[in-house]
């Protein structure tokens, strides 16, 4: 290590910026519109570049958005991991998830005892947590084996995509049935009922009844399902269509689950596994990719490994981390940090920030970050913490609202923290690394299908900004390379650390 990095040398602090994306000023950039002078200095007067956070430098699909998944799943490998959409699309590709032996098994059983086949899932192609075209290969599968009763349950989105486009991919699921020759679309919902993860449970209950059970408004029509919201494509309400006849659960029918993303998904599945139990109904259930649900569902993809990554080194080498992030992206800076992994280790500390009732992000675009701020501010100045690794959520999850104002305020708010946290990695002599783990709030519009600019809430294929500020008053030097990627975070977080990236890790420290 040269005289110049010895500055960057010992404790630190590794901090994510949800949703810190970098793009040219415009009038739909949050992040250009809002008033930031500390993360403006950040990048001008600090060590920084600019890190690709998206396609195939994290293990996505060529040109496909990152995610707060994949990206803190890079961070902690320190190397590119194939996503579960990637590797549900190999699948896809060679024929592997058509014939599959245990969806085969299952469609035969469905079909020769005459029930029925229900797949829910995101009607979408945003790529976050589901793509509307692998619905297409379940359709082609279960025609073939002669599956007659097929019911789709659509969730809508207006998140990964712009708003307002629902029914244009409602028209896409149809047009797959009809040309799989099996399928109709049964219920309707929007993606804030069935894709809660905050442990809102009244709003998974009413995607579980009317899944399970048939209970929801009637419609005649997806567009009359859609037009029912008063809040977008993300709040339709629990529709049932009348010409899908009675599509409710019944005991030794069929679930697939097509969301290939487990973390918004598997609250809805545990929910309606544990209604069904609970009268007296049973169904053979399958999932596109393995979620992380509390009843096993046999996945049709495995997903890669991720072990040897940040959190098993800090293990060997002794080293304690503090995790700390608000109840939204609290599983991030653990459990995929962590390589997906939930064991808690000995060299570990988890601080979960929660606040008083519902979040409106719209009218309290500052969310808990003021107690966030403060866990870590305390915990960094700890001489036992050699790293604390914390995600300030806001420009991210107030950014999924596409409010621009709220989206700004929310930039103005997150420059704030990174202010006091600044302050405090000084006085207690640590260097800090701040990166962001996928684009979001930099592009609040896109185009929509008829050619119109709609909001946009969704995740973008930017890169993000990564800032490596000395401990202390030392006069940075060294200048980072521009090719970068998030799976460089763990080798250089380790580096800073005094210790070698690990063998699993093929990123490079940046100093």
């Amino acid at each position: 290590m040269s005289t110049s990095e010895a500055a960057f040398a010992g404790p630190g602090i590794l901090l994510v910026l949800d949703g810190w994306g970098h793009a040219p000023a415009a009038d739909d950039n949050a992040l250009a519109l809002a008033h930031t002078p500390v993360l403006d200095d950040l990048v001008t007067r600090f060590p920084s570049t600019l890190a690709d956070a998206s396609g195939e430098a994290v293990g996505l699909l060529a040109g496909t958005v990152g995610n707060s998944e994949i990206g803190h799943m890079v961070i902690g490998a320190g190397r590119p991991l194939p996503y579960d959409s990637l590797l549900v699309q190999q699948a896809i590709d060679d024929g592997t998830l058509r014939t599959h032996p245990r969806l085969g098994a299952t469609l035969a059983k469905t079909a020769a005892t005459g029930r029925a086949l229900h797949l829910i899932g995101l009607c979408s192609d945003g790529q976050i947590h589901a793509h509307v075209d692998h619905l297409g290969d379940l359709l082609a599968a279960a025609a073939a084996h002669q599956v007659r009763r097929v019911f789709i349950h659509a969730i809508t989105d207006g998140r990964d995509v712009a708003d307002g486009t629902s029914t244009v991919y409602l028209e896409r699921v149809a047009a797959l049935a009809q040309q799989a020759g099996t399928g109709q679309i049964a219920t309707v919902i929007g993606r804030g009922y069935a894709m809660d993860k905050a442990g809102n449970l009244d709003l998974t209950e009413q995607a579980v009844a009317l899944v399970a059970d048939g209970r929801g408004a009637t419609a005649g029509s997806v567009q009359q399902a859609v037009a029912a919201s008063e809040r977008g494509d993300e709040w339709v309400p629990a529709s049932v269509l009348t010409a899908a006849g009675d599509a409710a659960i019944a005991d030794g029918d069929a679930v697939v689950w097509f969301n290939f993303r487990s973390d918004r998904i598997q609250q809805f599945a545990d929910g309606l596994i544990e209604h069904l139990a609970a009268s007296g109904r049973s169904a053979d259930m399958l999932s596109l990719a393995q979620y992380d649900t509390r009843a096993a569902i046999p996945a049709l993809v495995k997903r890669a490994d991720a072990s040897g990554g940040l959190a098993d080194e800090l293990s060997a080498a002794g080293l304690r981390s503090v995790r700390i992030a608000e109840a939204e992206k609290f599983e991030h800076v653990t459990y995929y940090v962590n390589g997906r992994d939930a064991t808690v280790r000995s060299v570990e500390e988890h601080v979960r920030i929660t606040g008083e009732g519902k979040p409106d992000y719209i009218a309290r675009p500052q969310m808990n970050l003021d107690r966030v701020t403060a866990a870590v501010v305390e915990t960094v100045g700890r001489t036992d913490v050699d790293l604390v690794i914390a995600n300030l959520a806001n420009i991210d999850v107030v950014g999924h609202t596409g409010h621009l104002a709220a989206t700004v305020s929310a930039c103005e708010a997150t420059d704030a923290a990174v202010g006091q946290i600044l302050e405090a990695a000084r006085d207690s002599g640590r260097w800090l690394l701040a990166v962001g783990d996928h684009g979001n709030a930099e592009t609040m519009t896109k185009q929509a299908p008829d050619g119109t600019a709609r909001p946009y809430g969704g995740h973008t294929t930017h890169p993000v900004p990564l800032v490596i500020v000395p401990a202390g008053t030392a006069t940075p030097a060294p200048v980072l390379p521009e090719s970068v990627t998030l799976a460089d975070v763990a080798p250089t977080v380790l580096h800073l650390l005094g210790h070698k990236p690990g063998s699993a890790m093929t990123g490079r420290p940046l100093l």
